[in-house]
């Protein structure tokens, strides 16, 4: 069905004027009453540097690069865990139904930057007492330290980031817990009783007739998780990961640009997040195209 072309009324014109004046007052306030001086033509070099006549990224976007590093292993690990739990949500082990609310249960009720802390100092005491994470990247050789930059971080960050992956990714696991949950049990209680009656069992009624029919209502909101992800790590900036957020507070503290610097992280993330919300809504047309 052919969707109807949205036409604006007056309350849209009245909100656009709202946010258009409130700009325009934050301005005049800066300017006038707070003294503030602009700064803007140095803010380019704090995205790209000139190294021996090549462009190279500077803080901001070397910030930008690790936030999305961060975001994809971190949306890959919750998925997983996300996978398993919400299957043991839908379980008929008791014990794996507890098992797996408990874990959604602490983990939503706790604010995130304590479990963040408690995380990262447990988790990396462990990786560095016990498996020598630092030792093991630092005597690799130099093409796979190379590789570990691209695809992780810098190998001196290395334990830190895999700690800040491993905690977002436990705690976005608990919300993609509750979406597979939620996909499992829209598939219509016919669908278990019809497969069941064919002679397939448990794992069978899963992997064949539920999850296929499950996947379109999971995945839309998936997209949705992986954005929520990339919100979610400037928090892992308290733990010293050089994402962007991180990177934008040490040239604050450095150069006083305050509102510069924040403004241009502000557009950075809204690029990243609306270019991803693009991409979820396109999947989620092509599913109810399919559909």
């Amino acid at each position: 069905m052919q969707q109807k072309r949205y036409k604006p009324v007056l309350l849209d014109y009245i909100l656009l004027a709202l946010i258009g004046g409130s700009i325009l007052y934050f301005c005049w306030q800066l300017e006038n009453e707070l003294q503030y001086e602009w700064s803007w033509e140095t803010i380019p070099q704090f995205i790209l540097r000139n190294k021996n006549g090549s462009w190279e990224p500077n803080f901001l976007l070397e910030g930008l690069f690790t936030t999305i590093r961060l975001s994809i292993w971190a949306t890959l690990l919750a998925s997983v865990v996300g996978v398993v739990m919400g299957l043991a949500r839908v379980s008929q082990s008791h014990f794996a139904r507890m098992l797996s609310r408990t874990y959604v249960e602490i983990v939503r009720n706790m604010p995130p930057i304590v479990l963040i802390f408690i995380s990262y100092f447990f988790l990396s005491a462990q990786l560095t007492h016990y498996l020598a994470l630092d030792s093991v990247v630092q005597d690799l050789p130099p093409w796979l330290h190379s590789v570990i930059s691209v695809l992780f971080s810098k190998p001196s960050q290395f334990t830190q980031f895999v700690t800040g992956v491993i905690t977002l990714g436990l705690y976005e696991g608990a919300y993609i817990t509750e979406i597979v949950r939620g996909g499992v049990n829209s598939v219509q209680r016919g669908q278990w009783e019809a497969s069941a009656s064919l002679g397939f069992n448990r794992f069978d009624q899963l992997r064949l007739v539920v999850l296929p029919q499950a996947l379109k209502v999971i995945v839309p909101p998936l997209a949705g998780q992986f954005i929520s992800t990339i919100k979610d790590s400037a928090i892992l900036s308290v733990i010293s990961i050089q994402e962007l957020t991180f990177q934008g507070l040490e040239l604050m503290a450095s150069t006083y640009l305050v509102f510069e610097i924040w403004i241009t992280i502000t557009m950075m993330y809204l690029v990243l997040t609306l270019g991803c919300s693009l991409l979820s809504r396109w999947v989620e047309h092509t599913l109810e195209w399919k559909n």
